[in-house]
């Protein structure tokens, strides 16, 4: 199915405000919402953020709301649909579309694998009714799954829609571009470059680990002292943190991007108050989650560099420029912390851009075994 023709049969639902978290298995459809014009959308900090707003709309307007995510946010949003919207609370309903990463029998990254075994359970431990939808659906199959949906709305129920690989076709391909001139890879090949030599870095999940990755490996042959957080958006800090704590020797540099920020933000004002010395956070900014279909954040005003500042950090700063990249290196080594750094750069990244061939484990070994 055309992502513009389900849209236009959400719109038929009486459905008008549209909320999640992008995902790459439902970029056609994502797409579509940036050039339809039938609902409000909004891109959320985070999917339990979107189940909230869901909430809040109908309360306001009588009306439920779609909900879109990949898989991996379920966990997100199972708090405020089992505590606010289920039908033995305050029984909201809401409409679930849901990228199904990791499906069983499906080659996918490691961090999707058993979240994909089970994600069919989850709804169904929710007491949500959900159809699966995939390339082979009909037109008119389709129809009747969102005619099941609008029966469970109407119940004051909610319904998920769980979406395989390659379910919807696109009708433009939207693009999008922040105009900001550093590129992103180049950066993480300097900070490399700066970084002390016993120091270790802590990386989110995305394009920046698989470019970390790349440039680690180009630059020393090796990348074991980079702990790739594949999984987990908006976590990395927090494993920084646990590592800054035990190793107060060693610096501890975390690689984050923005959208993993705004997933967790209170994140910031936790390291700030526990000020570890040692402790260095590096936020790449594009103002999009680029690694999922470059989607912006809906929250380009974020000045994220300030928002430390008020946290608490010892010391943060924004960079635009070359200039600015060469005084991250007292931070990197005679700054005491925790500092940080928002670094403000492009949407430009290679096509051919690798993965990690190791497993998930095999790099947990690399990085324990080089921080010991």
């Amino acid at each position: 199915m055309k992502a513009f023709e389900l849209l236009r049969q959400i719109e038929e639902m009486g459905i008008e405000v549209i909320a999640g978290v992008p995902d790459s298995t439902l970029k056609q459809f994502c797409d579509g919402l940036q050039l339809y014009e039938g609902f409000r959308h909004y891109v959320t900090a985070n999917e339990g953020a979107a189940v909230g707003l869901a909430v809040g709309t109908y309360l306001a307007s009588g009306k439920p709301a779609c909900i879109y995510m990949q898989n991996s946010g379920i966990g997100n949003a199972v708090n405020p649909l089992a505590s606010l919207a289920n039908g033995d609370v305050y029984g909201i309903p809401m409409l679930f579309i849901v990228g199904w990463r990791g499906e069983p029998g499906v080659k996918d990254e490691p961090q999707h694998v058993f979240q994909g075994k089970i994600t069919c359970k989850l709804f169904e431990t929710m007491e949500v009714p959900y159809a699966v939808v995939d390339a082979a659906t009909t037109e008119a199959e389709m129809l009747a799954v969102l005619k099941e949906a609008k029966t469970h709305l109407d119940a004051n129920r909610q319904f998920a829609m769980i979406v395989k690989k390659g379910t919807f076709e696109a009708d433009k391909k939207f693009t999008w571009k922040n105009g900001n001139v550093l590129v992103r890879e180049q950066v993480l090949g300097r900070l490399l470059e700066m970084v002390p030599k016993e120091a270790c870095i802590v990386s989110t999940t995305g394009k920046i680990s698989r470019e970390l990755y790349e440039q680690s490996n180009r630059l020393f042959g090796n990348h074991d002292s980079i702990f790739m957080t594949v999984g987990g958006m908006g976590h990395a800090s927090m494993i920084a943190f646990g590592i800054a704590q035990e190793k107060p020797e060693k610096k501890v540099i975390c690689i984050d991007g923005d959208g993993a920020v705004l997933m967790h933000m209170g994140a910031l004002a936790f390291i700030a108050s526990h000020a570890p010395e040692n402790y260095v956070h590096i936020v790449l900014n594009n103002q999009a989650h680029e690694s999922v279909g470059a989607m912006p954040t809906d929250c380009g005003k974020t000045d994220f560099a300030a928002l430390a500042r008020a946290a608490g950090y010892a010391y943060a700063e924004r960079i635009t420029d070359e200039a600015g990249l060469a005084r991250i290196q007292e931070g990197l080594s005679d700054r005491k912390g925790p500092v940080f750094y928002e670094i403000m750069v492009s949407l430009d990244s290679r096509a051919d851009l690798s993965r990690p061939k190791e497993t998930a484990k095999e790099n947990r070994d690399g990085f324990m075994g080089a921080i010991k």
